[in-house]
């Protein structure tokens, strides 16, 4: 199945287009806010409330952009918003050459490209079914997703030593550049979808009930959305204040942070390999709840980090951590697709992203206030504490006795017994 989908050129022209510009957002989320506190001397404050611009989006727009872009041919919203992000973080290098970038400048172009990213993933998710077979979904959502992971880790430490060398404002320029890249790949697809019909008696508001009704309804469905935007709600907190430890209280250069996020790159391929075989030894659902139990003891490493032999206890433990964490997404992704029927794929995605990636703002704006008020270590304490609790929304559900991939059985929201069917990397 995996080499069949390899040969099918529009899925590779949208896995590059997708992964690149995944990368491209991952780079930029490390960038804007070193390009804050190295550049424009940003208190705490204002760097966790440049990290809630970044993804404030999922709350504003996150229900509704399912619907939408179920009414529009998804190949033209991600060329649409790819080209929209690489024209504002070129903006980015061009008021800094100009000597008039602010702080208010990048909160726009963060609140403004995350939207942007918001419609791109939403309408990528949704677009897939309709470029491969159904029997072929589940692989090349695992693909697209070991994708995504593996930039959430290798973006920052790509833009660390980026940063080091171009200086953070002209590493957003680079990074709008993979937004281009991504562009030119999507638009070389081939497959023209029809147009979305235009009736009438479509609803905004009862579009997006249904996708909240099947997403909430399912019991287990709960589970994963739970766990995974209180682990999100944590990890917010810990990414809009690290880089206040880092940076600024342990004097890391860029290229050092960097070198450290790189152990957190090979941890990230280092699940993307194996999430196959941990879901084939312990099941489908063990292993979501196995690797969603990695990330709060790990995290528990970072708020006693020092300029010593502590920073290699630091890398090792994000080595781990971003391991479980992609194994977690691979299999959780995978298993929201077994659940879900074709009509509806947009409107889950959609509602998952706004309830798992909803919670981001709040924790990067409670970081951000915390940070201030108590400090940054305590800030990452509290954060890895609640961090080590998330697991058991999904320990505690049904989820840790089902073994094999759901299949939708196109008649009720229950999952119907199928074969085991686990994403690999390839």
């Amino acid at each position: 199945m995996t080499a069949r989908l390899w040969r099918h050129r529009d899925f590779r022209r949208l896995w590059i287009g997708e992964s690149v510009s995944q990368f491209g957002t991952m780079v930029s989320q490390l960038a804007l806010p070193l390009v804050a506190v190295l550049v424009l001397h940003a208190t705490t404050f204002q760097v966790g409330l440049l990290s809630a611009c970044e993804t404030v989006a999922f709350v504003v727009v996150g229900l509704p952009a399912g619907a939408w872009v179920e009414r529009m041919r998804f190949r033209s919203v991600l060329i649409v918003n790819d080209l929209l992000r690489a024209a504002l973080l070129a903006w980015v290098p061009l008021a800094a050459a100009l000597g008039i970038l602010s702080v208010e400048q990048l909160y726009v172009v963060a609140l403004v490209t995350g939207v942007c990213t918001v419609f791109f993933d939403v309408a990528y998710q949704s677009y897939l079914p309709q470029l491969i077979d159904r029997e072929l979904l589940v692989d090349g959502n695992a693909k697209l997703q070991a994708s995504e992971s593996v930039s959430q880790i290798a973006g920052p430490s790509v833009g660390g030593a980026l940063i080091q060398a171009l200086t953070a404002p002209f590493a957003v320029l680079v990074t709008a550049g993979t937004f281009l890249w991504s562009a030119l790949w999507v638009s070389r697809i081939q497959a023209r979808a029809p147009r979305p019909e235009r009736s009438p008696d479509r609803n905004l508001v009862r579009e997006i009930r249904a996708g909240l009704r099947f997403v909430l309804g399912n019991r287990m469905l709960r589970a994963i959305a739970l766990c995974t935007s209180t682990s999100n709600l944590f990890g917010a907190m810990i990414t809009a204040v690290v880089y206040v430890l880092l940076a600024r209280q342990l004097g890391l250069s860029p290229g050092v942070i960097g070198l450290l996020s790189s152990t957190s790159a090979v941890g990230g391929l280092l699940g993307a390999l194996i999430a196959a075989r941990v879901a084939a030894r312990l099941g489908q659902g063990p292993a979501i709840c196995a690797s969603a139990a990695v990330f709060g003891p790990c995290a528990l490493v970072t708020p006693f980090v020092q300029r010593d032999w502590t920073l290699a206890l630091f890398a090792a433990a994000q080595l781990v951590m971003w391991t479980g964490i992609v194994v977690y997404n691979i299999t959780q992704v995978s298993f929201r697709q077994g659940l879900c029927p074709p009509g509806l794929l947009g409107r889950m995605n959609a509602t998952m992203r706004f309830l798992v990636w909803g919670t981001m703002p709040f924790g990067a704006f409670l970081g951000g206030v915390l940070g201030t008020a108590i400090g940054v270590r305590d800030t990452l304490l509290v954060a890895a504490l609640g961090g080590s609790a998330t697991f058991l929304a999904v320990f505690l559900s049904p989820l840790r006795h089902i073994r094999e991939l759901p299949t939708y059985d196109g008649v009720s929201d229950a999952p119907a017994p199928g074969p085991l069917v686990v994403p690999t990397e390839g």
